[in-house]
């Protein structure tokens, strides 16, 4: 399975709040320091308040913080809400115009492999991604 842009933004966001944690960081802050989008990464901010993994402050002293402890923020959850259920494979979506699925044998095994990416990731806390917090920090000019 294969993480699109989006979903590796918001996984960059964290990691960045949880080094930069408890201070507020502006969303222009987050975007100059990984060379991205301010407008797409303003996207990707929205989603991860909706989804309640940040807090979102407006005005001149504004920006993001996580929303609870990083030990608490599983990453199989933030990538669950960031494809936005998106389907591993057209049938498993709304799409069923594939010829060969009334007999396709790669179905089951294909959803059993997206089972195991998410569980693998479920076991994986923010707080276990940015375990290297120094270093991150060093490479984030915090």
């Amino acid at each position: 399975m294969q993480l699109d842009k989006f979903t590796d933004y918001a996984l960059r966001v964290l990691m960045t709040l949880a080094v930069r944690a408890p201070d507020r960081v502006p969303t222009s802050e987050i975007a100059a320091l990984h060379g991205l989008s301010e407008t797409h990464l303003s996207k990707v901010a929205t989603q991860l308040a909706r989804a309640g993994f940040v807090a979102s402050e407006r005005g001149r002293h504004g920006g993001l913080t996580l929303a609870r402890p990083a030990d608490q923020i599983p990453v199989g959850a933030v990538v669950r809400a960031m494809k936005r259920r998106e389907p591993v494979v057209e049938c498993f979506g709304p799409d069923k115009s594939c010829r060969i699925l009334p007999a396709c044998g790669l179905r089951d095994a294909l959803a059993d492999a997206q089972e195991a990416f998410f569980a693998t990731l479920d076991r994986v806390t923010l707080a276990d991604a940015t375990r290297a917090r120094r270093a991150l920090a060093a490479l984030l000019d915090a």
